[in-house]
């Protein structure tokens, strides 16, 4: 069984929190020890030696920039030190350059990692985790996934990134030209509804989580290709507008779609306080409650959003590293949950929504 994690800020990590993904979790954290970092919170949890050991087959890598008048929301970090913001869609666009070739970079220099950008990449990683297959030759496909769209200049760009690798995109983090996001109310604007025909053209993925209520439920109705939730939990947990209310999960789900699970302590609790205990059964809770609204396993999936420079302080108690995601399943299967509905949430359910939009 392995595991597909569908949002990773991993090279946002690297830029602006001096964090090596190539690194172990154990050395990571002894290089880290009583150096402070303004962009870092807690001990690291994630390396891909750690990762790969860990099943973690593919991940939704992402290209993630802030806006410099991003004012800060749920415990968030401001602005300190950010190398990865802008104030003007070519800054966006240059900072997301960036990010792009570093998961360039990374996949050249470490046979351990293949950007996936095409069914036949899907299916040569997933080859490296058949039975039999040499466990030190196992890679982590890395999906490129663009969080908030203002690094695509004008929508007829979007090509050009999708010939750079994007596969995914969602509109919005907070405002973006593009649609509404995180408190920031809104729908989706004219340059969202033209950018959404132009990723149409590609049957690109389209991403609506951190979307405003309004720009989501126009997409979910309207978007004509694949669509997920790469990072969302369900608002009945978390009664904020960074997550999905029950009629866009219904809708996401009559779509065919499939939402991840975000991991972050702040995102399990309406008015959560720093410090106040979150357990694995609150997400078993969870993945229970989707699974029951749409009637179907086919649904949740698991997107950590691991990294940001947050650490341990930052997920649920029960979680040290990459490797206590693990603790979901076996949560589940004290449920009753199969060991094929299991393989459906860790892995399968945004596999077929990977081979629904990669081209072949």
């Amino acid at each position: 069984m392995i595991i597909v994690d569908m949002h990773r800020d991993i090279a946002y990590d690297a830029i602006d929190c001096d964090r090596d993904y190539r690194m172990s979790i154990a050395e990571s954290r002894r290089l880290e020890t009583g150096i402070s970092h303004p962009r870092r919170r807690g001990k690291s949890a994630t390396g891909l030696p750690d990762a790969i050991a860990a099943n973690i087959a593919f991940v939704g890598a992402t290209l993630f920039v802030e806006p410099q008048d991003f004012k800060p929301w749920g415990g968030l970090n401001p602005l300190a030190h950010a190398l990865s913001s802008y104030s003007t869609p070519q800054e966006a666009h240059d900072v997301a350059m960036k990010q792009l070739e570093y998961y360039i970079q990374l996949a050249a220099s470490n046979s351990n990692v293949r950007i996936v950008d095409s069914r036949t990449d899907l299916d040569a990683v997933l080859a490296t985790w058949a039975d039999g297959a040499d466990p030190a030759k196992r890679q982590q496909g890395m999906i490129i996934l663009m969080e908030g769209a203002d690094p695509v200049i004008e929508p007829s760009q979007f090509g050009t990134w999708y010939e750079r690798g994007v596969r995914i995109l969602g509109t919005s983090w907070s405002r973006t030209r593009y649609a509404g996001g995180t408190q920031a109310p809104g729908p989706l604007t004219d340059l969202g509804r033209q950018l959404l025909k132009e990723m149409a053209k590609f049957n690109a993925i389209l991403d609506v989580s951190h979307m405003a209520e309004e720009a989501c439920m126009e997409s979910l109705e309207t978007y004509p290709g694949p669509l997920i939730a790469s990072h969302a939990n369900p608002r009945a947990f978390c009664n904020t507008d960074r997550h999905l209310t029950d009629e866009a999960i219904k809708l996401l789900a009559k779509r065919d779609g499939v939402m991840g699970l975000v991991l972050l302590s702040l995102f399990w609790k309406t008015d959560w306080k720093p410090g106040e205990p979150i357990h694995v059964d609150r997400i078993a809770d969870a993945v229970d409650y989707i699974c029951q609204l749409t009637g179907s396993n086919r649904h949740v999936g698991i997107g950590t959003d691991w990294n940001a420079g947050m650490g341990t302080d930052e997920y649920p108690n029960d979680f040290d590293t990459v490797a206590d995601l693990w603790k979901i399943t076996n949560a589940l299967r004290m449920r009753g949950y199969s060991e094929a509905d299991l393989d459906a949430i860790t892995s399968g359910n945004f596999l077929r929504k990977l081979r629904e939009g990669l081209p072949e």
